[in-house]
């Protein structure tokens, strides 16, 4: 009997990206329940998925309510409408937003307190710490406070995205009740220490085992009659306003994108509330007045215990308690580049050949002193790099600043003033460059430049030599701590002179569509990875060696999907260790059954992106800044580079993929369904978990 044909482009076949990215949560909720991670890891694991969901219904409920509103009948990946989508996300981020308060409530807080870690409720607080905290609202907080009035005289006032607030009911001497509100403070810790030692150490060094903290909406809660003398407080209750933040951006509109960069940051603040966050004390005639007047459909109203918003919590994560907390490591610096001598030494090590960088594993700071040792090199002609996201008081655009300003040379930085929640940074970073007389630029109408290439020029003798930084990751020091990425330095004389054509596509006009070796979107990145990938498909069809191994963060982009579905039938075995959205469908008879889809959530977040194709044995690995996501394809300028040395090769297929693909401890396997199975050690298999391994061997080097 004849297989049955199976379509492979029908919607049943594919996950909703939505939908992925909320079940993606559910597994770092997971970390925060594993007991055996150290307790102030759990909790950051918490505060990062309430800043995940935070950051999701900002811009993805914010964009899919923005196309309901706009009546887009244009289906999703998996075929249901944005109202559909809409209704799908409410009941799956309910559930989530209830589950991890009951996990705070029931497993954290018991836990924190017996570690010494006390969150105390206002009315538990002795007449001590009572003492302690009133004092610091009198000096601290009520001078910060600003009570708005709702009345005819005073419009309702603007709630700020992300803001938590207190409703106030008060009673005139008259017997007339009103409504105010009382913005808690952002600029103020939200969790208060009650003792002048919580959160810190003592003034002799010592660190304290116990640290006390009381709510700063509860302190605040307990102090109103202070904000309303002669009045009576009835009553007030805590809410907190989620705005929609997906910024559509008119670029061929605007004769200024950084003025015009700068009115939408500003406007992000008053986006359409896509989600109003109250506690089940409310009553229905306060909550009414908020979604009256903050324009709110019910179903985007999320009835929860406090504490309202977690991310807050990160704040616990601070203290220095080291018992409680993952091993602080050392990262290593690759044995190439320990050298002591001249400032050009690392462009000599450079010439000897393609240097590989693991980070966090591998220290960032390479990449720093490759960025310092061009500034003051004489050798140096010009430096030109792409910034996206670098964060505060950033040593890497320092460095430039001070080669163009102190050292003279000719700097050239593409800043994407685009970059999502970094708008505001990036923004302040290129009007310095600008100052300092570095040639500024922000990339190409109508795409985000988000590739990461950093390019010195340098005069050796008679000739020209180009030295490149290629990353998977941003030039941000703080996250390079944080993030796994991977990155290489090399002098190859093919990919210098495609950086160059890079950089010259970005800040002039060209408009360059081939390139030696680098692999660009959206001019030749798609096409070339699914030439790989067709390539794979007949050598298997020939009988030779065939498997696809991709790391990336994100697979949602159908026509690829497509392919690997393709690969899979033709019988390639297709490993795909994705962390966060995957649409696509694994272990499906006939479809999918040589596709295996890992998850890995761990102390770091897996950030890096590495194509692997065996390629009948003469195997091929190229990394780069691109998930295989539509907008990576075909929206973005996206760099992916190949890594041609035989050892770095080996290194990555055996050292690094093998063992994220024997991971049985991080790992989570996707099911045909979307679920997601974490693996677990047998009695006969040893534990191997990815992070810990890489750190072990970090420190056997």
């Amino acid at each position: 009997m004849p297989k049955k044909t199976l379509n492979i482009g029908h919607p049943t076949y594919y996950i909703n990206r939505e939908l992925g990215m909320l079940a993606f949560q559910e597994r770092v909720f997971e970390e925060a329940r594993d007991k055996q991670n150290p307790l102030l890891e759990r909790v950051k694991f918490l505060a990062i998925v309430g800043s995940n969901l935070d950051e999701f219904f900002m811009v993805r409920v914010g964009g899919l309510k923005m196309q309901h509103n706009e009546g887009v009948k244009q289906l999703s990946i998996d075929g249901k409408t944005p109202a559909e989508q809409l209704a799908e996300i409410r009941k799956t981020a309910k559930k989530l937003l209830l589950d991890l308060r009951k996990h705070f409530k029931n497993e954290l807080l018991p836990a924190l307190g017996e570690a010494g870690i006390h969150i105390l409720q206002y009315d538990q607080l002795n007449k001590k710490q009572k003492e302690n905290v009133d004092s610091y609202f009198h000096e601290v907080v009520f001078p910060v406070l600003t009570p708005l009035a709702f009345d005819p005289g005073h419009p309702f006032p603007h709630i700020s995205n992300l803001s938590l607030n207190l409703a106030v009911l008060i009673k005139d001497q008259e017997g007339d009740k009103h409504f105010a509100r009382v913005k808690i403070p952002p600029s103020l810790p939200r969790l208060v220490p009650i003792k002048r030692s919580s959160g810190s150490v003592r003034k002799d060094g010592t660190v304290p085992h116990d640290h006390y903290f009381v709510w700063l909406e509860q302190l605040i809660a307990a102090h109103l009659g202070k904000l309303f003398p002669g009045m009576s407080v009835i009553e007030s209750h805590p809410f907190r306003v989620t705005r929609n933040a997906d910024m559509i951006i008119q670029e061929l509109e605007a004769s200024d994108l950084l003025e015009m960069m700068e009115e939408s940051v500003q406007k992000r603040r008053f986006g359409e509330v896509v989600k109003l966050s109250v506690n089940k004390n409310m009553p229905a005639n306060v909550l009414e007045i908020l979604i009256k007047n903050l324009h709110v459909d019910r179903n985007d109203v999320y009835i929860i215990d406090d504490p309202l918003g977690f991310s807050s919590l990160m704040e616990l994560h601070k203290i220095e308690r080291f018992d409680l907390k993952d091993k602080p490591f050392i990262p290593r610096t690759p044995d190439a580049l320990r050298v002591d001598g001249t400032e050009s030494d690392i462009f000599a090590v450079i010439r000897q050949g393609d240097i590989f960088l693991h980070h966090p594993y591998d220290s960032f700071t390479p990449v720093i002193n490759f960025l310092r040792t061009a500034a003051h090199d004489p050798s140096v002609l010009a430096i030109k790099q792409t910034l996206y996201r670098v964060g505060d008081d950033s040593p890497v655009v320092n460095t430039l600043l001070k080669a163009q300003r102190d050292y003279g040379k000719q700097v050239a930085v593409l800043v994407e003033l685009k970059a999502r929640f970094d708008e505001a940074s990036n923004i302040g970073w290129a009007k310095k460059l600008e100052n300092e007389g570095v040639h500024v630029t922000y990339g190409i109408l109508g795409l985000k430049t988000h590739s990461k290439v950093t390019l010195v020029v340098r005069k050796e003798g008679d000739r020209i030599r180009r030295y490149i930084h290629l990353g998977t990751g941003n030039y941000n020091h703080i996250t390079a701590k944080l993030y796994e990425d991977t990155g290489m330095f090399t002098c190859d004389e093919d990919i210098g002179a495609d950086a160059t054509d890079l950089f010259n596509y970005l800040t002039g006009y060209s408009s360059q569509n081939d390139f030696r070796k680098l692999l660009v979107a959206p001019q030749s990145l798609r096409r070339i990875l699914e030439e790989l990938t067709m390539r794979e498909i007949e050598h298997q069809a020939a009988g030779k060696p065939a498997h696809l191994i991709f790391k990336i963060n994100a697979l949602v982009d159908k026509p690829f999907i497509k392919l690997l579905y393709k690969a899979s039938q033709a019988g390639v075995k297709v490993d795909l260790i994705v962390r966060s959205m995957c649409s696509l469908r694994p272990g499906i008879e006939g479809l999918s059954e040589n596709v295996r889809v890992i998850s890995i959530v761990g102390q770091f977040l897996e950030h890096s992106r590495i194509y692997y194709f065996q390629n009948a044995g003469d195997e091929e690995v190229y990394m780069g800044s691109a998930d295989l996501m539509p907008r990576n394809l075909n929206d973005r300028v996206e760099v992916v580079f190949p890594v041609d040395d035989p050892d770095i090769v080996r290194h990555i297929r055996d050292d690094i993929l093998e063992t994220y693909l024997s991971d049985n401890v991080k790992a989570r396997i996707m099911q045909p369904d979307g679920t997601y199975i974490r693996l677990a050690p047998s009695e006969k298999n040893k534990a191997i978990s990815t992070q810990e391994w890489l750190l072990a061997k970090r420190y056997e080097s």
